[in-house]
């Protein structure tokens, strides 16, 4: 380990700062890992291997890069959120389906950051405000939704509510389910959320942006 740390370090050039990304990929997996307490410059800089001052090449002071974890958590989970809710799809079912399929990709939308950015709020009224409108963006892309589908404001506004804080309750009691038992409860689901269920074709094609095989999921819970 010691030898390909040095090795590592002298392939950098000169002067290796590391770079913005880095700077900041590293903040959030500060933040993910252990709060907003860890995100600090030094214990940042201990993590990437590089010199405090080379943060400064990058982010005028901490506050700059506590902004920037923001900034990342709008433009990845919110508005891979807002995305889905504006995806094309023939039914309100499958408008659904994709709303719930970019919450069990957390490539896309990652429910660990949620949290961690969530936990941060309570102590922050900034960060607070941050999520306030976050929240509130992501509500009206689903009421939005909904409306395109022919559903009364009001009507949108309590079927949005209930696919929203639902997801939000997942990530706040930090909910593991398995594939299988998510895909398995998907139908009533939807369902609940938009009044009708996916019909077969909708749920074969979800199943397949998953790779997921129910008839195998079947045969194993009979074994």
């Amino acid at each position: 380990m010691d030898k390909q740390k040095t090795d590592d370090e002298a392939a950098r050039p000169s002067g290796w700062r590391g770079s913005r990304e880095g700077w900041l990929a590293a903040a959030r997996a500060a933040l993910l890992e252990s709060g907003i307490d860890a995100v600090k410059i030094q214990p940042l800089a201990s993590r990437l291997n590089l010199s405090r001052t080379s943060f400064y090449w990058f982010f005028k002071d901490r506050a700059a890069i506590l902004d920037a974890l923001l900034e990342d958590w709008e433009a990845t989970n919110t508005r891979a959120l807002i995305a889905a809710c504006e995806a094309y799809a023939d039914t309100i079912a499958e408008a659904v389906l994709n709303v719930i399929g970019v919450f069990l990709d957390e490539t896309r939308f990652e429910p660990r950051f949620d949290f961690a950015v969530r936990g941060w709020a309570h102590r922050s009224d900034a960060v607070m405000a941050r999520v306030t409108a976050a929240d509130e963006a992501r509500l009206d892309a689903i009421r939005a939704m909904f409306q395109r589908f022919g559903f009364d404001p009001d009507e949108a506004d309590v079927r949005a509510r209930t696919v929203y804080l639902v997801q939000i309750g997942y990530i706040a009691l930090q909910t593991r389910e398995s594939l299988a038992t998510r895909m398995a409860r998907i139908p009533a689901y939807v369902k609940t959320y938009s009044g009708q269920p996916p019909d077969a074709r909708e749920l074969a094609r979800f199943h397949a942006r998953f790779g997921f095989d129910a008839k195998a999921a079947e045969d194993r819970a009979r074994a």
